[in-house]
């Protein structure tokens, strides 16, 4: 029996964010700087507001407990959260906090801020929301709500987790769990040690850091998230490295409140710490992997897209995430085969191919497909057993499976970027390479591990001999 996922009370400082996304091929003639053309713009919650609605995808009931006020900023970020999350306002004294990003590709260029609105008071429906909630994630930007909230957090009998910002207070005492960045996290530790210096990017800092902040704060534990590198999980002794699963190049803004939903909706359901700080790190690996914030974005002006094949509703699936990555300036790689039988050759392969890029479509012969190519005994196992396989690989994002001999078709629908292939084809001229580069796209050959074969595979199980002393059949 499957539980329902434990609603969560997001409790902090709602910000709105803006893209102009687009790209940067020369300078300006007047100046050394980009010129940025064809510039689309979108805009998205952000702050605490984005921490929330990455919580609700979860699938969780989620309130946003944040100061908005009359302002355009504000009435915008409403019509952006609803439908998504609950929301609990207490008043703001200025205008709401905005930010604009340029970006080329997946590069910021720029940012302009506006607005610098704060929590003025708390309200008595803001206090009861976290009395009862069951599971509390403070997002703090340092914009005061969780200033004027303060005492009813500190009296709260749910879990919390506190993703602090320097801007901010520390969090309060009894935390469950506090997630600075490594920057934050030394910051914090050196307005405890008059002024003690190290590098942020250090583990060994990240270690004494986190050590000295679950002291001061009093927290039961605190994660230092890395970036690239993962988390450093400490109770006050020696901490635990939580590595991110894969390389994942793109846009990491919001990663930081991708790792915090992730963490506190799991430590609400009852996981333990270090399950919801490992599983907080593939979430946020997988985040940026995906397009970051953008994804969460709505665009100004909405873009006609084509509707995707109707062949089956993983490849459908696949069509919509390669759109999705490609309108947020990722790359997309997508590589193929038969992949009956997976194997370590295969798994190698996809594992370089994901690391070319943002995100991995893997294109799968269907029975037919493969039956023609190999003869009648193959394949061994069915379409939609080697789509669950590929499917559960940290690796792969989305798969989609094809009915013809070679994969023109849902290339064409795909539009990769790169199309992988293993290195045994180095000499072999590939019928779908002309309309790769069609688009701009390349074709990119991976090293491939040698004596791994499906073949050779099936040869060796049906020589085996079997308990009695004969062969399999």
């Amino acid at each position: 029996m499957t539980t329902a996922p434990t609603p969560l009370v997001v409790v902090g400082d709602a910000l709105l964010d803006h893209d102009l996304c687009g790209r940067a091929e020369r300078l300006a003639p007047d100046a050394p700087v980009p010129v940025v053309h064809g510039t689309r713009r979108s805009s998205r919650p952000g702050g605490a507001a984005l921490a929330a609605c990455l919580a609700a995808a979860d699938g969780r009931p989620v309130t946003l407990v944040t100061a908005l006020g009359s302002d355009a900023a504000s009435d915008t970020l409403r019509e952006l959260l609803a439908d998504r999350v609950g929301l609990v306002e207490v008043p703001l004294e200025g205008s709401l906090s905005s930010k604009t990003r340029v970006l080329a590709g997946d590069r910021p260029l720029l940012r302009l801020d506006d607005g610098e609105g704060r929590a003025r008071e708390a309200t008595q429906e803001a206090v009861s929301t976290i009395a009862a909630a069951d599971g509390i994630l403070v997002a703090d930007y340092g914009r005061g709500t969780a200033d004027v909230l303060r005492d009813a957090l500190t009296h709260a009998t749910a879990p919390v987790v506190w993703d602090p910002h320097v801007r901010g207070r520390p969090p309060v005492p009894g935390v469950r769990l506090a997630t600075p960045s490594a920057q934050e996290a030394r910051a914090f530790a050196r307005q405890l040690s008059d002024g003690d210096s190290g590098d942020a990017a250090g583990l060994r800092t990240a270690a004494r850091d986190a050590r000295a902040l679950v002291a001061a704060w009093r927290a039961q534990a605190v994660a230092v998230t890395l970036g690239e590198r993962g988390a450093l999980l400490s109770h006050g002794e020696t901490p635990l490295l939580v590595p991110t699963p894969a390389a994942a190049t793109g846009d990491p803004c919001g990663a930081g409140d991708r790792f915090a939903a992730a963490a506190a909706g799991l430590i609400a359901d009852g996981a333990l710490t270090e399950a919801a700080v490992q599983a907080a790190v593939h979430a946020a690996t997988r985040y940026v992997a995906e397009g970051g914030a953008r994804a969460v974005a709505v665009a100004d002006e909405p873009e006609t897209v084509a509707q995707p094949p109707a062949d089956g509703d993983t490849t459908a699936d696949a069509v919509r995430t390669a759109a999705r990555v490609r309108a947020a300036g990722g790359t997309v790689v997508a590589a193929g085969g038969c992949f009956d039988l997976l194997h370590a050759g295969h798994v190698a392969l996809l594992q370089a191919a994901r690391r070319a890029g943002d995100c991995l479509v893997v294109c799968v012969n269907s029975d037919d497909s493969v039956r023609r190519r190999k003869g009648d005994g193959r394949p061994l196992v069915p379409a939609a057993d080697r789509v669950r396989v590929l499917r559960a690989l940290e690796c792969v994002d989305a798969v989609a499976v094809f009915d013809e001999d070679t994969p023109e078709r849902i290339l064409g629908e795909l539009r990769p970027h790169i199309w992988a292939k293993g290195g045994d084809y180095a000499r072999t001229e590939l019928p779908e390479q002309p309309l790769v580069e069609s688009w701009g796209g390349q074709v990119l050959l991976l090293p491939y591990l040698d004596g791994r074969s499906t073949t050779g595979l099936a040869r060796r199980a049906a020589l085996a001999p079997t308990p009695t002393g004969g062969r399999t059949r």
